[in-house]
C-alpha cells in the first residue's frame, strides 16, 4: 500500500477526491435557467454544457454516494458510470466556438478551450479513458476496482478544471 495508508485510508481519500470533484462539476456553472425568447446557437450550446455538466457532476456525486455504503448497489453504480461514460464522450462537441462567456456571462469557460484546441482535446481524451475505465470496471461488478477508479477519474477532470475552467465567486 502507497506511504504505509491501510486500504482504508487509501479508499476516503479516493473518495473524498472524488466527492469534491462532483462537487466542482455539479457547481461548475452557476445555477441559471435557460433564458426565455429566442437564443443564439452559442448560447443554446453555452446553456445546453451547463446542464451536461450538472448531470456529469450529478452522477459523479451519486456514483460517490453509493460507494462509501458498505455494500454498495452494483446496478446503481453500473447505471451512474454509465451515464459518465455517455456524457464523457459527448463532451467534446459542448464547446463550440464562440459558447463562452459572449454566450453565456456566467460561463466558466475558459478562451484557451479555443486557442488552445489541441491542448483542451487531449484533456478531454485522457477524461473519457478515465471514464471508460471507470465504467468498465463496474460493468465487471468489481466494486474495488471501481473504488480504485474514482480517483484517477476526478484527477482527469481536475486537470482539466485546472487549466481550462476560470474561477467564479
Amino acid at each position: 500500500m502507497a506511504l504505509g495508508m491501510n486500504k482504508g485510508a487509501v479508499l476516503a481519500i479516493a473518495l473524498g477526491l472524488g466527492g469534491a470533484t462532483a462537487a466542482a462539476g455539479a457547481a461548475l456553472a452557476h445555477n441559471e435557467p435557460m433564458p426565455k425568447g429566442p437564443l443564439s446557437p452559442a448560447a443554446k450550446a453555452a446553456h445546453q454544457r451547463h446542464a451536461n455538466f450538472e448531470k456529469l457532476g450529478a452522477a459523479f456525486k451519486a456514483l460517490n454516494d453509493e460507494l462509501r455504503k458498505s455494500d454498495p448497489n452494483v446496478a446503481t453504480v453500473q447505471a451512474q458510470t454509465k451515464t459518465m461514460a455517455a456524457l464523457s464522450n459527448a463532451l467534446p462537441s459542448w464547446f463550440p466556438r464562440g459558447s463562452g462567456v459572449e454566450a453565456r456571462p456566467k460561463s466558466e469557460a475558459k478562451a484557451n478551450i479555443w486557442t488552445d484546441a489541441a491542448g483542451f482535446s487531449a484533456k478531454a481524451s485522457a477524461m473519457q479513458v478515465q471514464v471508460s475505465r471507470l465504467n468498465q470496471a463496474a460493468m465487471s461488478g468489481n466494486m474495488d476496482a471501481v473504488k480504485a477508479q474514482v480517483r484517477p477519474t476526478g484527477g482527469a477532470c481536475k486537470a482539466c478544471h485546472d487549466v481550462y475552467r476560470q474561477q467564479k465567486d
